[in-house]
C-alpha cells in the first residue's frame, strides 16, 4: 500500500472511531421524553406556534429562534424544567396559560426532540430537570421533522371533514368559533355611496376619514368641533359591534356615505351602517389569523373600491365598494411574506409595504405599487440594497441571501405638491450586527427615511437615522408632514424615542429632540444628525448582554403621533421599558436567520415604573410643551380635534380624552379590552361621533406590559368597535 493510502486508510479509522465516540455519547444522552409525545407537540405547535416561530422554528419579528445556534444560545445552559414554565406562563401569544399540561409537556418535548435530543419509554413531565445542553445539539434528526401526529385511539371514529370552504381545526387558533367561512359571506349593497376622487383625497371632507391618520400628511386630526373640553363629558356609547376574534386586533376604520369599512381580523372586511352599526357587506378574504399578531391598519379607498392588503399571505385586493366583491387580486411577495401597514392610494397607484422578511430568503423586502383600476403590477422599490445597486456596498460583503429586514410595516404619507411619498424602513435582520456578521456598514436601506416618486418608485432622497441598527429599535413609524410658511418639514419618531425634523424637500436633517430616557447613543450630531452607538454596542459580539433603554417595546411603536394644527402640537404616545438583551449566532443559510436575540425587560430608570408617557412638542421649535405619566402604557393612536380634545386608549382598558393644551385628563370610560388601533371621528346629520377598536394581539408593545404589569388582568377575548358620541 501507498504512503497516501496508508494515511487515507487511518484517517478512515479516525474518522469511523469519531463517528462511533459520536453514537456512543448520543446515547449517554438521557432519553426524557416519547417519541408519541414528541409527535403530539409536533400538532400542538403547528396549531399554536408556528405562526410566530415558523414551521422550521426560525424565529420571526419578535418570536426568537426555537430550533438551531439561536435556540441553543438561548438556553443551553438552563434547565428543561425552566424552558417548560415559560413556555406554560407565557405562551401562546396573546393567550398565555391557556393551554392543558399534557399540550405543555407535549410541546416541550417536540422542541427538545426538534434540537437533537433523544426519545426513550419515559415521557417529558414539568418536574424534569436537565441542562438542556447535555441532551440537545440543536440539530434535528429528521425523523423528528417527518414525524406526524400520533393516530386517533383504536375504535374511535374519524374526524369530520371541513365542511366546504371552512378551514380546518388545526389551522384556526382556539378562540375562534367554528366553523370560520371563508368568501363573500354576507351580500348587500351600499345605497348612497359616491365615488372618492382623487380631490377628495387630497381635500377630504370634514365630516368623513378617507385614509389611514385621515390626511395625506398623516396629523389624524379631525377638523370637527361640536365636541369640545366643554362638554366631551357628555360622551355615551352609540352602539358597538363584535370582531372576530383571534389575530392583532389594530384598524383604522374607514368613514365615507355614512358607511364605516372595517378590516375586521383574519382579513375580513365589512361595510357597516356608521348610523346604526347594521352590516351591510362581509367578505371574508382569509387565511384566517393562527397567532395573536399581524393586525391589518388601515384600508384604502379610491373611485369605486376598497383596497386591502391581507396580513397572513401578502395579497392585495380590491373589492367592490359597494357589494364588496371581490374585483381584483394580486400577489405581493411569497407565502411568507404579509402585508400590516395599511394600503394608500396616490395618483391611480395602490402603494403597500411588506413585513415577513426576517428570515433569510430569496425574496428581499420591497415596497410596490399596482394600478388601481386593474391590479397590474406598477413598480418595486427594495428596502434592503442588493448588490451592485446604490447602497448595495453598505453590508459589509453579505450576499443579497443574507440581507434580512428592511420590512415597511406603517404605510406612507404623501405630498401632492411636490408629488413624493414618504415611507420609513424598519431595522435589519437579524437585530445584531454580530449575529448578522454586517460589521460596521450601514445595511441600507435599514431604519431610514425614504421620499420616492409614486409614479415609478425612483428613489428622491434617504435619511438614515441609525445606520447599521443593532437593538431592535427601528425607526419605521409615521412621516408627519408639517408646513411653516415656506419651510416644508418632515417630523417622526421610531423606537429610541428621538423625535426627527427633515427637510422634506431635500432629506437634510434639521434637527433631533430625545422624548424619553435613552442610553444607545453616546452622542447625536446635531448639525448631521449622525447617531453614534455607545462603545461596548460598537464593539458587540454574540451571546452578550447589552442595555437598552429603551427596549424593543419602544419608546414610540406603530400608536400613531397627532398632529393638533390650531396649536403646532405633536401628540405623543411614548413608553417606558427597558431590556437586558443578546443577540444569538444563526445559521446563515436559506431559511436561517430570524430576530435572533434574548430578552429580560424592566422599568426605565427614573420612570417610578411608570409605563406610560403622552407629551406635546410644538412642531416648530420642537419644544416640550407638557407631558404626563401612568402605570399602562398607551396601545391606540393619538385623535386630536378642532374642539381642543384629544384621544387615546391604554393597556389597561381606559379610553380617555385629554385638553390639548395641557394634557389634562378630562373624560374617560373603561371598555371591553386593551383599546388599540386608530382611533377616528366623523359625522352624520349634524351629530360628531367617535369611534374606537378593542382586542388584543400584537407584538411588544403587547409583549412587554404583560409581562411587566402584572396586576393588569385582561379577558382573554373581545376585539370590538366602539362608537360614541353627545346625547
Amino acid at each position: 500500500m501507498s504512503v497516501t493510502g496508508r494515511l487515507l486508510a487511518g484517517a478512515a479509522v479516525i474518522i469511523g472511531l469519531g463517528g462511533a465516540y459520536a453514537v456512543a455519547q448520543q446515547a449517554q444522552q438521557p432519553a426524557i421524553y416519547t417519541a408519541q409525545q414528541a409527535a403530539a407537540g409536533k400538532a400542538v405547535y403547528t396549531q399554536q406556534c408556528a405562526g410566530c416561530h415558523r414551521d422550521n422554528l426560525a424565529g420571526g419579528a419578535d418570536a426568537p429562534p426555537l430550533g438551531g445556534k439561536g435556540f441553543l444560545g438561548a438556553w443551553g445552559s438552563r434547565t428543561t424544567a425552566d424552558f417548560y414554565k415559560f413556555i406554560a406562563v407565557s405562551m401562546p401569544a396573546g393567550a398565555p396559560a391557556s393551554l392543558s399540561e399534557k399540550q405543555y409537556t407535549d410541546v416541550t418535548a417536540y422542541l427538545l426532540a426538534a434540537n437533537g435530543a433523544r426519545a426513550g419509554a419515559k415521557p417529558f413531565s414539568k418536574s424534569v430537570s436537565v441542562r438542556i445542553s447535555s441532551v440537545a445539539s440543536g440539530r434535528a434528526p429528521a425523523r423528528v421533522a417527518a414525524a406526524k401526529p400520533p393516530a386517533s385511539a383504536p375504535g374511535a371514529k374519524p374526524a369530520a371533514p371541513p365542511a366546504p370552504n371552512t378551514v380546518p381545526l388545526n389551522q384556526r387558533t382556539d378562540l375562534m368559533p367554528p366553523p370560520f367561512q371563508l368568501g363573500h359571506t354576507v351580500k348587500g349593497t351600499v345605497k348612497n355611496y359616491t365615488d372618492v376622487s382623487d380631490e377628495m383625497l387630497k381635500n377630504p371632507p370634514d365630516g368623513e376619514w378617507l385614509m389611514y391618520r385621515r390626511n395625506y400628511q398623516g396629523w389624524s386630526y379631525s377638523p370637527l368641533k361640536q365636541i369640545t373640553t366643554a362638554n366631551v363629558k357628555g360622551l355615551t356609547l352609540k352602539w358597538a359591534w363584535n370582531m372576530n376574534e383571534g389575530g392583532a386586533n389594530q384598524p383604522t376604520p374607514i368613514v365615507h356615505a355614512g358607511v364605516i369599512f372595517l378590516a375586521n381580523t383574519s382579513n375580513t372586511v365589512q361595510a357597516l351602517d356608521a348610523r346604526s352599526g347594521d352590516l351591510i357587506w362581509e367578505n371574508r378574504l382569509g387565511p384566517v389569523s393562527r397567532v395573536a399578531y399581524g393586525g391589518n391598519r388601515a384600508l384604502a379607498l379610491y373611485e369605486d373600491k376598497v383596497y386591502v392588503a391581507t396580513s397572513i399571505d401578502g395579497v392585495v385586493h380590491a373589492l367592490d365598494a359597494r357589494t364588496g366583491a371581490e374585483v381584483w387580486r394580486q400577489k405581493l411577495g411569497s407565502d411568507r411574506n404579509s402585508a400590516t401597514g395599511g394600503v394608500m392610494v396616490m395618483r391611480g397607484k395602490v402603494i403597500s409595504g411588506m413585513t415577513g422578511c426576517d428570515n433569510y430568503s430569496l425574496n428581499n423586502c420591497y415596497i410596490s405599487a399596482f394600478d388601481a383600476k386593474t391590479g397590474a403590477p406598477a413598480w418595486k422599490f427594495y428596502t434592503t440594497a442588493l448588490e451592485g445597486q446604490p447602497g448595495g456596498d453598505t453590508w459589509n460583503g453579505l450576499p443579497n441571501l443574507l440581507r434580512g429586514g428592511g420590512d415597511t410595516w406603517i404605510a406612507g404619507t404623501y405630498d401632492p405638491d411636490l408629488n413624493t411619498t414618504y415611507w420609513g424602513v424598519a431595522q435589519t435582520k437579524p437585530w445584531f450586527r454580530a449575529s448578522r456578521k454586517s460589521g460596521d456598514g450601514a445595511t441600507l436601506y435599514s431604519s431610514s427615511t425614504l421620499a420616492l416618486n409614486p409614479d415609478d418608485g425612483t428613489l428622491k432622497w434617504h435619511f438614515q437615522h441609525a445606520p447599521g441598527e443593532t437593538l431592535d429599535l427601528d425607526e419605521v413609524f409615521e412621516r408627519v408632514l408639517v408646513d411653516h410658511g415656506k419651510d416644508k418639514t418632515l417630523l417622526t419618531i421610531g423606537k429610541p424615542g428621538i423625535l426627527w425634523k427633515l427637510d422634506r424637500v431635500t432629506g437634510k436633517f434639521i434637527a433631533a429632540k430625545e422624548t424619553i430616557f435613552q442610553n444607545v447613543f453616546s452622542k447625536i450630531d446635531q448639525k448631521t444628525g449622525e447617531a453614534t452607538y455607545r462603545e461596548d454596542i460598537r464593539n458587540q459580539k454574540t451571546n452578550e448582554w447589552f442595555s437598552s433603554c429603551p427596549g424593543p417595546q419602544g419608546g414610540h411603536d406603530w400608536q400613531a403621533t397627532s398632529y393638533h394644527q390650531p396649536t403646532d402640537q405633536l401628540i405623543i404616545p411614548l413608553s417606558q421599558s427597558c431590556v437586558m438583551i443578546r443577540g444569538l449566532d444563526v445559521d446563515q443559510k436559506l431559511g436561517g436567520g430570524g430576530t435572533a436575540a434574548q430578552q429580560k425587560f424592566y422599568f426605565t430608570p427614573g420612570s417610578k415604573q411608570q409605563l406610560g408617557r403622552l407629551s406635546a412638542y410644538r412642531a416648530s421649535d420642537m419644544k416640550e410643551m407638557w407631558t404626563w405619566e401612568q402605570r399602562a402604557p398607551f396601545l391606540s393612536a393619538v385623535l386630536s380635534t378642532a374642539g381642543g380634545v384629544a384621544f387615546v386608549g391604554d393597556f389597561d382598558r381606559r379610553f380617555k380624552a385629554v385638553d390639548v393644551t395641557n394634557g389634562k385628563v378630562i373624560w374617560e370610560t373603561r371598555l371591553g379590552n386593551t383599546v388599540q388601533g386608530y382611533p377616528v371621528s366623523f359625522s352624520l346629520d349634524g351629530k360628531q361621533y367617535i369611534a374606537v377598536t378593542t382586542g388584543l394581539g400584537g407584538g411588544s408593545p403587547q409583549a412587554k406590559p404583560t409581562a411587566l404589569l402584572q396586576e393588569v388582568r385582561r379577558p382573554a377575548t373581545g376585539n370590538m368597535l366602539y362608537v360614541f358620541a353627545l346625547d
